[in-house]
């Protein structure tokens, strides 16, 4: 299930230079706050630095490692441990895991006494503005070679830095890329002749062929009707570029009536008309909802992120061929090529710079950010790593695993996301209008007057601090 639904602010974060942008704006007040950065690039952990020990980590040294044992779970990261091991066999490396990062490490930040490697994720993450400045920077990562003498630099997907980037200072290597698209399956499609949609308009064709076999387009679920809104956003950021990206990230007046997002929501009004929806979704529990796609195959289209194979995996039919495919544009001429994809890096590591060991920590992320250990991650949680060219040809086995490499590697730089309605925590206003319009009970107009309305009270409350995206 997205972050938002489960109340996080976005670990999928990044690209086309907002983020950088925003993080920076919004984080600059705290920072300065809290005085002169933290950050000792020559802080090691007593041994000498070479190049195969950039940033010379004591080779008898002890590493305290804390992850957080989310649905990625943490034995990715012992994996990585395993490695350093074999490259320091007399150092003693501890990882272990909570699900409480902020309950269990801030008495440990105050107490001066941090781990040497942090997963900082999860409901329980700790606020970025009150850490930012007691982090190593981690750019002598990314400069460095990883375990198979490659600069590391060079192995990564594009942007990488840009979510872990606060007042210029790149202090979190996130390490897990989640991307979003429309999910369908390639066995159905292919026993029907149907070909995935690629603009609105084929939808809406696939639609009504889809009710030809008495199935639906869609289906949704009480708690995720706001992947619609997903949807929405992300194919309108395509077809209108950066003015209207821009404008809802900034909570503009009137940003949901720009054409473009109003086209968009014609299309899909026009479908919830011609009952395309599985009907009920709005008394149906999200993960049931899914499952009437998955498995029973009432509907041919969901839209979701990256999470979807691992989090249906017990319920979807046997050669279902999982696969994913860009969210869809408007027109034959969008600002954006059709390629382009909303992907976000999370799973953010961190470096305290008061720990006994930020060598250490940086030497279990140079680990980690070797082939080996990136293909360990993607094989074993069937997701994408910010690590390039760590997924064979068949994606392990895995349809979904296989598009979302063809996804990232289509679209190449062309990468974009949004965070504004994590960042103001939105989305319980927002499941109201979302269940409602997706009934039929809200047409097209009330939809957007109701959203709007959302994120009007936002932007006109001067108790809340603002994003602003450039």
């Amino acid at each position: 299930m997205s972050q938002q639904l489960h109340g996080r602010l976005d670990r999928r974060t990044l690209l086309r230079g907002s983020l950088a942008g925003a993080a920076l704006l919004s984080f600059s007040g705290a920072l300065a706050a809290c005085g002169a950065p933290g950050s000792d690039s020559d802080n090691t952990g007593g041994g000498t630095k070479s190049d195969s020990n950039p940033f010379g980590m004591a080779e008898d040294s002890t590493v305290d490692v804390v992850i957080f044992d989310g649905g990625y779970g943490y034995d990715y990261v012992e994996f990585a441990a395993g490695m350093a091991g074999k490259e320091f066999a007399d150092a003693n490396i501890k990882v272990s895991a909570t699900t409480k990062i902020a309950t269990e490490l801030q008495p440990r930040f105050v107490g001066g006494t941090p781990p040497d490697l942090i997963d900082n994720s999860g409901a329980d993450l700790i606020g970025f503005n009150t850490i930012a400045t007691q982090l190593e920077e981690l750019d002598d990562v990314f400069e460095a070679d990883n375990y198979e003498g490659v600069k590391i630099a060079d192995t990564l997907y594009p942007n990488v830095k840009a979510p872990g980037t606060y007042s210029d200072r790149f202090v979190a290597i996130n390490y897990v890329m989640t991307l979003y698209g429309v999910w369908y399956s390639a066995s159905l499609f292919a026993e029907n002749g149907w070909t995935a949609p690629k603009t609105w308009d084929e939808a809406l064709d696939l639609g009504a062929k889809a009710k030809a076999k008495k199935k639906y387009l869609w289906v949704w679920g009480k708690e995720a009707a706001t992947y619609y809104r997903t949807l929405v956003i992300d194919s309108a950021a395509k077809e209108g570029g950066d003015e209207v990206r821009l404008a809802l990230e900034n909570l503009e007046k009137g940003a949901w009536s720009h054409p473009v997002v109003q086209g968009i929501l014609e299309k899909l009004g026009e479908m919830v008309k011609q009952d395309m929806f599985v009907p009920g979704g709005a008394g149906t529990q999200f993960t049931a909802a899914q499952a009437k796609w998955s498995n029973d195959q009432q509907a041919l289209l969901y839209p979701s992120g990256g999470w979807i194979e691992n989090e249906m995996k017990d319920a979807t039919k046997d050669g279902f061929e999982m696969t994913g495919i860009p969210e869809f544009v408007l027109s034959d001429s969008p600002a954006l090529p059709p390629e382009t994809i909303r992907a976000a890096a999370g799973e953010a590591f961190i470096v305290p710079s008061k720990a006994k060991n930020p060598a250490g920590g940086k030497e279990i992320l140079r680990a980690m950010l070797s082939k080996e250990a990136a293909t360990n991650f993607s094989k074993t949680k069937l997701a994408p790593t910010i690590v390039k060219d760590t997924i064979p040809a068949d994606g392990f086995g895995s349809a979904a695993l296989k598009s979302q490499s063809a996804m990232l590697d289509a679209a190449g730089d062309n990468t974009f996301n949004f965070q504004f309605y994590d960042y103001y925590g939105t989305n319980a206003d927002e499941l109201v209008v979302w269940n409602s319009f997706l009934s039929g009970d809200l047409d097209v107009k009330g939809l957007t007057k109701a959203v709007q309305g959302i994120f009007d009270k936002v932007a006109d409350d001067s108790s809340i601090e603002k994003l602003k995206i450039t």
